[in-house]
């Protein structure tokens, strides 16, 4: 992963092109920051007066930004900027995927700089005045869901570090070790910012077989079925949007029935997390990756 720019105060990144304050792109106004609209269910009762309030779901959010290219006197280097936030607009990578988004950081004055992840909708741009090196852009930017993001963070958690619990030897191999009251215990514990909770990306390194992931606060388990051979690789993404099971080759792992994907999440402060599997060397390992979430900027 590249280390991201570090924004000063007013400026923000667009898809990897640096806008607003410091850079040629002038930033007048930016919308749809606040709350998102929401998808109601609120139901009219038969002869009744009032509502039943049924849950209320929120929609993404759609970000725009009324800028515009600033190089006076020069037409070619205003046309220069132009072409590099189309080219960041038809990243194909995320164009001609499912689900990919590419990012939106921002860096108001006394925040840090938060990440809202979606797809540029519309980059409209007036070039009548391109010759006087002035370019007004309308942009839209979509947002897939209603949070903030900081920085992605990882930590690994290998298989063979002992936390709790003890070997008695000698050892007869192969063992497995089990997720029970009296074996051996590898827990992890991530310090999770943010003010929302957030899905993780888990990725379980060979060799071993039927791994059991555990998030201990909640009791959600994910266990894959199926073996992995050393250096091989399955990675659960858990993610809205995403939600899949692949491994280092393309393929799929199945995961039990009772594995749900969709509510293995991180909350906001300390979570611990568990995993064992079938591994006859102690070398395999966990890694879980995370970004903060935030539900204001």
């Amino acid at each position: 992963m590249s280390t991201p720019v570090e924004l000063v105060d007013g400026q923000h990144e667009l898809a990897g092109v640096l806008i607003g304050k410091g850079t040629p792109v002038v930033i007048a106004a930016i919308e749809g920051l606040g709350r998102t609209p929401q998808r109601t269910a609120d139901v009219e009762p038969p002869g009744q007066d009032g509502l039943w309030l049924g849950p209320d779901l929120f929609n993404g959010r759609t970000i725009k930004i009324d800028a515009g290219i600033k190089t006076p006197g020069n037409q070619q280097a205003a046309l220069d900027i132009h072409a590099q936030l189309q080219e960041a607009a038809d990243d194909e990578a995320v164009r001609l995927a499912g689900g990919a988004t590419t990012d939106l950081r921002f860096k108001f004055p006394g925040r840090p700089a938060r990440i809202v992840r979606g797809r540029i909708r519309e980059l409209a741009a007036d070039l009548t005045q391109a010759k006087h090196g002035w370019i007004p852009l309308d942009i839209e930017f979509l947002g897939q869901d209603q949070l903030f993001y900081d920085e992605q963070q990882t930590t690994s958690m290998p298989l063979g570090g002992v936390t709790a619990g003890g070997l008695t030897f000698p050892l007869m191999f192969p063992f497995t070790i089990e997720y029970t009251a009296g074996a051996v215990g590898r827990p992890g514990f991530i310090d999770t910012a943010g003010t929302a909770p957030t899905w993780p990306v888990l990725r379980v390194t060979g060799p071993c077989a039927n791994p059991l992931i555990k998030h201990v606060g909640s009791g959600r388990t994910l266990t894959v079925q199926g073996s992995l051979a050393a250096g091989e690789w399955v990675e659960i993404d858990t993610r809205p949007g995403w939600r899949t099971v692949l491994r280092n080759n393309g393929g799929g792992m199945p995961l039990t029935p009772q594995s749900r994907i969709d509510l293995f999440r991180l909350d906001p402060g300390l979570n611990e997390i568990h995993w064992n599997a079938t591994d006859p060397t102690l070398t395999s390992s966990l890694a879980v990756t995370w970004w903060p979430a935030y539900k204001a900027l």
